[in-house]
């Protein structure tokens, strides 16, 4: 029988959603093993006072298997 935890992480980056996924699972998997998945729970944006996006922030739910 497999387990499996979901854990929620936000992440960020000021030039993707892209990136800002890629680096939140980076970040994660320096301390959980076997991550099989994730998904984007929540994308927002920072801005200047133009109306520019200056940062990408996204919330991730990241499903691993338990040992």
């Amino acid at each position: 029988m497999t387990v499996a935890k979901i854990i929620e992480v936000n992440a960020s980056s000021p030039t993707s959603v892209e990136d800002a996924v890629r680096s939140g699972l980076a970040k994660c998997a320096e301390s959980v093993k076997n991550i099989r998945g994730a998904w984007i729970n929540e994308t927002k944006v920072v801005t200047d006072g133009g109306g520019n996006i200056t940062e990408w922030r996204v919330n991730l739910r990241v499903t691993f298997v338990v040992e």
